[in-house]
């Protein structure tokens, strides 16, 4: 396809001189080129190409980027990338060195607000908002586009509660789709699948009683209807919500009938949709699928046994445990904070809770995970996955942080298996009568064996084992970058040796003891942030008895680590098979 509108837009600016034919085909060219790109490059596909009208409206209406434009999550943001000056090296998104799959305030002057956890934009544009008027600058307008399954969070809805008796020019677009990653949950949708169909009695609505001019539904495709409204909503003031209708996955008829898959579907045929055949076969399964397999294993002789996620059911494959035991599963939005203290109510009354979350999503919920749950020592099981490296996702969904932020609190134990078996008889374990709550961490992918599907066992808490013995220098590795490791010391000719330690807390003391009066040096090695982390555990024992034996932490640096590859960024992090070799030769 020539792209005749889309190579002359290199700003804003330069759409606004477009006639409204001339948009209509700038819609259709910039959608074919999301499509075109993301199927060879991979992304995050149906969310782009639902709001493909609306970007175009939103920029040739609002003077962008003197008005500021905030997406919530990021996910719908490649049309409004492109639109903005970055059409040349939209082929880089996700990759190292490339763009941002998000946006980004240090990529684009239109990037107005770093997002990538969701229900961020209506707290923020409405900050911005506050802040012009103290400024003077009362003719800004605030733009937050937030789809349904981000305004029914919890911190949405305090934005809303507090823009409500503001006055400020504020004006929050509901991108609204029914779906989020999976399809959206609650009251609050079903409240809005009632407005799609006409019923949107005045005295009802709750958008109105929070103080905001309602205006919609209306249809996100239709672009001269968009342009009219946002026209209209330009010349209001104060906080203004307008509700929109869209098809995720718009333009591709695969991803509109598959919105799940397709929400970042890999590589596909541009033309037809149909996804390229992944060479999995034979492959080792996901560490989520073994998760959620385990746990339909564990629920069919354990009645107490509750499954619990925040919006991710699919992601966290508790989709297992929903079809299987659907009364005993649960995903409650994007509710974080709610799932965590959820899952408290649930242990005081005997339940044996599974709390599924993104590692980086948990960090949404630290306030529950102390005061809720450790605070009253009961015995909620996280299973955080995505912990480590994530990859192209980048800074905002690195899971590097749970260690250091979990091994603060009192009563948690923190485990993290180093492969797919251990994570199984760990998930048999946390539900054999467990008395405090209990982080199980493990990565994003796939893991290392095909036969994980073994009788259960009973791990000891706390417990670690021997992998090999060595000579001179030992390496302490928690977790499955232990396989890097493992890797490296084939590379090495002298003795190391190497511990599995699965616990950062409780350390197994008594194998660290032994530890430290055999070798002379010690690397830990953890794939998380190393200020605060395992490794620091490791420095903390030794100083409290007094060794003296040389400790180099390996861990990710105290900084964000940008989006790439997992063998890229590891590469960066310094936790690589390369960068270990280079560390034990050094050090022996």
């Amino acid at each position: 396809m020539e792209y005749q509108i889309l190579n002359k837009i290199e700003k804003p600016e330069d759409l606004r001189d477009l006639s409204f034919q001339e948009l209509q085909l700038l819609a259709k060219e910039l959608r074919h080129y999301i499509i075109q790109v993301v199927a060879v490059k991979e992304g995050h596909l149906g969310a782009s190409l639902g709001v493909v009208e609306l970007t175009i409206a939103l920029h040739f209406i609002f003077d962008t980027p003197q008005d500021l434009l905030v997406w919530d999550v990021g996910h719908q943001a490649y049309g409004h990338k492109i639109l903005t000056g970055r059409r040349n090296n939209f082929h880089t998104n996700r990759q190292l060195g490339g763009i941002s799959g998000f946006p980004k305030r240090e990529e684009s002057v239109y990037d107005t607000f770093g997002v990538g956890h969701s229900s961020t934009s209506i707290s923020a544009a409405l900050g911005m908002a506050l802040a012009s008027r103290l400024n003077g600058n009362l003719e800004k307008h605030h733009i937050a586009v937030i789809g349904d399954a981000s305004i029914a969070s919890g911190m949405a809805f305090e934005g809303l509660n507090h823009a409500g008796v503001t006055n400020a020019n504020l004006l929050v677009i509901l991108n609204d789709n029914a779906i989020g990653i999976d399809p959206s949950v609650g009251a609050l949708k079903e409240y809005l699948t009632k407005a799609k169909v006409g019923y949107k009695p005045k005295e009802s609505n709750i958008i109105e009683a929070l103080n905001f001019n309602y205006f919609g539904p209306v249809d996100g495709h239709d672009l001269e209807a968009l342009l009219s409204i946002l026209k209209e909503l330009q010349q209001i003031k104060g906080p203004k919500f307008l509700h929109v209708i869209t098809k995720k996955g718009k333009g591709l008829k695969k991803a509109e009938e598959d919105q799940v898959k397709y929400h970042a579907p890999g590589k596909f045929q541009p033309e037809t949709g149909e996804l390229l055949p992944r060479n999995s076969e034979g492959l080792p399964l996901k560490y989520q699928d073994v998760f959620g397999l385990t746990l339909v294993e564990l629920a069919k002789e354990n009645k107490k046994i509750i499954g619990i996620t925040p919006a991710m059911p699919t992601g966290s494959s508790l989709k297992y445990m929903m079809k299987a035991f659907p009364e005993r599963a649960f995903d409650v939005g994007i509710a974080e904070q709610h799932a965590v203290t959820l899952a408290a109510g649930m242990a005081t009354q005997g339940a044996v809770v599974f709390c599924n979350i993104y590692s980086t999503f948990l960090q949404r919920a630290y306030d529950q995970v102390i005061h809720d749950v450790a605070l009253q020592d009961l015995p909620v099981v996280f299973c955080l996955d995505r912990a480590g490296l994530v990859g192209e996702d980048g800074a905002t969904h690195h899971g590097l942080f749970d260690l250091a932020y979990l091994r603060a609190i009192p009563n948690m134990i923190i485990a993290a298996p180093a492969n797919e078996i251990e994570l199984r008889q760990l998930l048999y374990t946390a539900q054999l009568g467990l008395t405090h709550p209990m982080a199980i961490r493990y990565p994003r992918g796939r893991g290392i064996t095909n036969n994980w599907q073994v009788p259960f066992q009973a791990i000891e808490i706390g417990k670690a084992v021997c992998e090999k013995e060595g000579e001179n220098l030992a390496i302490l590795a928690l977790g499955s970058i232990i396989k890097n490791a493992k890797l490296a010391l084939e590379e090495i000719e002298n003795e190391v040796g190497l511990y599995n330690m699965r616990f950062a807390k409780p350390l197994d003391e008594t194998m660290l003891h032994n530890v430290f009066s055999k070798y002379k040096s010690i690397i830990t090695l953890e794939d998380g942030i190393v200020s605060g982390g395992f490794g620091s555990a490791v420095l903390e024992f030794a100083a409290a008895h007094n060794y003296t034996c040389k400790i180099k932490c390996l861990g990710v640096p105290d900084s964000f680590i940008e989006h790439g590859k997992i063998d890229e960024l590891q590469e960066i992090a310094r936790i690589d098979v390369k960068s270990i070799v280079r560390q034990v030769k050094y050090l022996l």
